[in-house]
């Protein structure tokens, strides 16, 4: 049946009643604001799908960065590698003293373990995020080849001179800056760097074809600490990802450095000096090492650690009585010319970064 205007519009019409109308809007406005307010304890009590807050390690707490680790924070770049080269060729001169009494590769292995105790140690009184398979994965990547690295350096520097054998093993770090350069500044820097090793490295190894062998090694393994090294730096746990992948790595290669331990286990006296290697070396050389690839790209990094076969040299010099000529002199010419000119082009074209880092 059809029905008028005043069937269609009768009492049951909102139109019909204004002040009703304003009425019920009144309260439906109440009530809206009513079920807004009550949202957040809904999405905090009530949704199955409510997200959740990150988990620290239980018992932890979140504390404040101490003074060491503000000062690395802070610190440009150069002052950093300077400092870690200053911690790892301290310990390699002391290691070297100890190859006459303990198998180098034993040294090594040592080394490794008592550093990533200590790391641990030391990262246990922070929190941080629950491991995932894939952070175990790349720690224990990075952490087996930190360990192969170290053992074959050690191999190669009980037959060659510590500041050629450091040159040589640059050849990674130089690979990996590469395969990374895109303006000719950095391919000039680069070459220069290169030039540089080549120069220090020379060219009367032919005698040591061992030591050569195993330096070559280190370096390949020296361009997957650079990869891998960043990639769990950028995971941002501190010295944590570190620590456990030198735990990992150390597992790895003890059937290189477990062979001779029991004479070195037989004395607390070169014991004591191996963890003390692996806190300068490791804990705190490769630590800052994690703090700058934070910071700087990864490229950058592997032309910077040009600066390392220069640090070598001299305490080479320093403590093991090798002493550079006037050749040798050159090439740690050439090295920081290459390392010059690639900051300068940091600053040039990135102003910013080169303030902040």
């Amino acid at each position: 049946m059809r029905t008028g205007p005043a069937g269609r519009h009768g009492s049951g019409h909102t139109e019909a009643h204004p002040p009703r109308v304003r009425r019920l809007h009144a309260r439906e406005r109440r009530e809206r604001d009513h079920r807004l307010d009550a949202l957040p304890a809904a999405v905090a009590g009530d949704l199955p799908h409510r997200s959740r807050p990150v988990r620290l390690i239980p018992g932890s707490s979140v504390t404040t960065p101490s003074r060491g680790e503000r000062l690395v924070a802070s610190s440009p770049p150069e002052f950093l590698f300077l400092l870690s080269a200053a911690a790892q060729y301290t310990g390699a001169v002391v290691a070297v003293g100890l190859f006459d009494e303990v198998n180098p590769a034993t040294v090594a292995w040592i080394r490794i373990l008592s550093a990533s105790l200590i790391l641990l140690a030391v990262s246990s009184r922070r929190g941080h995020a629950p491991w995932t398979r894939h952070d175990v994965m790349w720690a224990g990547l990075f952490g087996t080849a930190t360990a192969l690295m170290n053992t074959f350096f050690y191999l190669a520097i009980d037959r060659l001179p510590l500041g050629k054998g450091v040159t040589i093993e640059f050849i990674g770090p130089i690979t990996v800056a590469a395969l990374r350069t895109r303006t000719s500044r950095n391919t000039l820097a680069l070459l220069l760097a290169a030039i540089g090793v080549v120069v220090l490295g020379g060219v009367e190894l032919g005698n040591e074809p061992l030591g050569l062998v195993f330096i070559l090694v280190a370096s390949l393994m020296w361009a997957g600490y650079i990869v891998l090294g960043s990639r769990v730096a950028l995971a941002d746990r501190g010295v944590a990802g570190l620590g456990l992948g030198l735990l990992i790595g150390g597992f790895v290669v003890a059937p290189i450095g477990a062979v001779d331990a029991a004479g070195a286990f037989s004395s607390v006296r070169i014991v004591l000096l191996c963890a003390l290697v692996g806190m300068l070396s490791n804990a705190i050389g490769y630590g800052i090492d994690q703090s700058t690839m934070r910071r700087i790209p990864v490229r950058r990094f592997s032309v910077m650690l040009a600066l390392l076969p220069v640090s070598a040299a001299v305490f080479g010099f320093l403590f093991l009585g090798q002493t550079p000529t006037g050749v040798d002199f050159v090439g740690m010419a050439l090295v920081l010319g290459g390392v010059a000119i690639q900051e300068r082009e940091v600053i040039e074209r990135h102003p910013r970064e080169a303030r902040n880092t």
